[in-house]
């Protein structure tokens, strides 16, 4: 990959935009390039359910904010335009109206009345109007979701002292309660206990007449529109298929989307799993549950990418020695898989973010999600090279590092060894970490409620945290020696307990799962080892500093807290999982809060990042596809509107 592509485009907001290169694309054959660009136009073209899922509002503001940035005809170069633009660029980048890490609603930096300008200087042929709805109607609206804090103020709300549907502004429920939903999926029949179908998982539940009634998203059904498109360049992937169990693979998926059977879902996910053939290999569908407090709901993604063959030979000796991993760990017997199942692990070089993978974007993934599948059919594992790369490039120059480490050692550490460390972390995390243990019988997923998001990333991460110390990875040739390891404990204590923070507004509660995650474990292993000096707090120069000062010490204490952690989820113990989230994941430390918060402001960074897709265009002789070309758009709202054109499928109102 060349160190002189320009990866960071623009920084506008808390967002600093990228761009990833797709290394290795020019080399592959013309199937498999044309294959891509199909699963590429199927990966844009389920955007727009992705908005509607996070708020039912988010279609038609998302419409207003491309037709006012397209023909607005007033002064473009005011300040209030250019509030306006870092508006509409915060809501592309979160897909909605609600920061896509802390679910908060964000608020324009510009009056309503400067809204109502703009909208009467708007071609108001591109607005979306409603039948017999004029300007006035749409401004009537939209003011209050836009400008009032008090309305959809939070899409996901894990409070349990607040109704957690009635409560969250996402759009898969509407008209009922936390009781009614719970209620109404535990009756729900899931076919065989010992491979239960995850119910609810693609529809929104909704009450018409006082009755409960699901909606399903399908062809015929909900986001229908979008769902053909999608069909459509499936299927044109299909006769270009990297292998006959992708192409059978395929096959059920686009049998899925037509029936919105879960069932058939479930068999997709089995082939999907099994094809280690493939070069080329695609996740699509309705996949995480994050953006759903009782993690019942999936979020329509997608995300095309090919093998990276020389750096996946790490990822092979990992999983190749699943065995070995899960039957070392600390966790109690009873909870241990006697024999791990299809442990496929993989680095790949992405070719196309869509859905919730995009902007912002996943650096690993493990999939299938059914704990059933996993344990029968294994599952399948990828780190994401060229994101990480993009993302280590960007960071170089910043100064983060320098500020918020502690010693010169430290940071040279943090320089030599840290990527290595933060690829080998994801590498345990996705491959082994979620793919580890197993529940006891009769124990189901929906066990954890709305602490299962932050337990399951908790446990994966104090799987990859207790094996990154552990000699074998020396042994096995992954590490050159344990510097690496001890980078990213630095690292990791660092992020949890001090750099996470700058994500967070003052005054806030920590809300997103893995920033819970985080500062669970960070927190948690400190205070469990203040007795011994573990970890050391030091104040130095009036600024705060957390040094780790015994890493073996450590990781016995990752291993001490994965065993506690493995047990709330195989017991599927509710109380106890909500104790350690509610004492050590969500409240922040005021002072140091404020001092990491003004620390973090004067270097002048972004606290999160996102993507600019590369493009394909096929290249035609006649009718024949005879290449496919890939060039690097550097334009971020040039890219959303486009999309907002080509890719925009469902109605305003869903």
């Amino acid at each position: 990959m060349s160190e002189t592509f320009q990866y960071q485009t623009e920084q506008f907001a808390d967002i600093k935009i990228l761009r990833y290169q797709v290394p290795g694309f020019s080399e592959l054959s013309l199937s498999q390039k044309e294959l891509i660009y199909y699963l590429a136009e199927a990966a844009r073209c389920g955007r727009d359910i992705l908005f509607d899922q996070n708020n039912k509002n988010n279609l038609s503001i998302r419409r207003t904010l491309e037709a006012i940035a397209k023909s607005y005809d007033g002064d473009r170069e005011s300040e209030g335009f250019k509030n306006f633009l870092v508006y509409a660029k915060r809501v592309w980048f979160s897909n909605g109206i609600h920061h896509h890490y802390s679910m908060d609603k964000f608020m324009p930096e510009f009056s309503e009345e400067y809204f109502g300008e703009l909208l009467s200087n708007t071609n108001y042929e591109l607005l979306p109007l409603l039948e017999g709805e004029d300007v006035i109607g749409l401004l009537t609206r939209l003011v209050p979701v836009l400008f009032d804090e008090a309305v959809d103020a939070k899409r996901v709300v894990l409070n349990p002292e607040l109704d957690l549907i009635k409560d969250s502004a996402n759009n898969y429920y509407e008209g009922v309660t936390e009781k009614e939903v719970e209620g109404f999926y535990a009756k729900m029949e899931k076919g065989d206990p010992e491979r239960p179908i995850s119910v609810g998982l693609n529809s929104k539940l909704v009450k018409e007449n006082g009755k409960l009634i699901e909606k399903t998203w399908k062809v015929g059904g909900m986001y229908s529109a979008a769902i053909e498109q999608i069909v459509f360049w499936l299927e044109k992937a299909i006769p270009v298929a990297d292998s006959e169990l992708q192409k059978e693979s395929l096959i059920k998926l686009v049998a899925f989307y037509k029936t919105g059977d879960l069932k058939t879902f479930d068999d997709y996910s089995i082939l999907w799993v099994k094809d280690l053939d493939a070069h080329v290999d695609v996740v699509n569908g309705f996949i995480e549950v994050y953006g759903d407090a009782l993690a019942i709901k999936a979020s329509w993604e997608s995300m095309v990418n090919f093998k990276d063959r020389e750096a996946t030979k790490r990822a092979v000796i990992i999983s190749d020695n699943a065995q070995w991993f899960e039957d070392n760990s600390p966790v109690d017997e009873r909870f241990k898989k006697k024999e791990v199942k299809g442990v496929s692990a993989k680095v790949i070089t992405v070719a196309m973010l869509g859905g919730d993978c995009h902007p912002a974007t996943p650096i690993g993934v493990n999939l299938p999600n059914a704990e059933w599948i996993r344990k029968e059919h294994g599952s399948k594992s990828v780190t994401i090279d060229n994101i990480t790369h993009a993302y280590h490039q960007s960071s170089l120059k910043g100064g983060m590092i320098e500020e918020f480490a502690y010693s010169k050692e430290e940071v040279e550490r943090a320089k030599e060894h840290g990527y290595l460390g933060g690829n080998l972390h994801t590498d345990l995390h996705e491959c082994l970490g979620h793919g580890s243990g197993q529940l006891l019988p009769g124990v189901g997923m929906d066990a954890l409620k709305n602490y299962h998001s932050t337990l399951e990333e908790a446990r994966a991460d104090l799987f990859a945290l207790y094996y990154m110390m552990d000699p074998k990875m020396v042994e096995l040739g992954l590490m050159p020696s344990l510097e690496v390891a001890k980078a990213e404990y630095d690292g990791y204590i660092r992020n949890g307990l001090i750099t996470q923070l700058t994500r967070i507004e003052l005054g806030k509660d920590i809300e997103e799962s893995h920033m819970r995650n985080r500062q669970l474990i960070a927190k948690w292993v400190y205070k469990k080892g203040q007795a011994e000096q573990v970890i050391k707090q030091v104040h130095e120069n009036g600024k705060s500093y957390f040094v780790v000062d015994d890493y073996q010490k450590l990781r016995l204490l990752f291993g001490e807290l994965l065993k506690e952690v493995q047990r709330i989820k195989s017991e599927g113990d509710f109380k106890a999982g909500k104790l350690l989230v509610e004492d050590y994941a969500v409240k922040v430390d005021a002072k140091l809060h404020a001092e990491v918060k003004a620390r973090f402001e004067k270097l002048n960074l972004a606290a999160y990042a996102g993507f600019i897709n590369p493009d394909y265009q096929p290249v035609y002789e006649g009718d024949k596809m005879v290449d496919v070309r890939i060039t690097y758009p550097m334009d971020f709202m040039e890219q959303m509107l486009e999309y907002g054109e080509r890719y925009s499928f469902l109605p305003t109102i869903n």
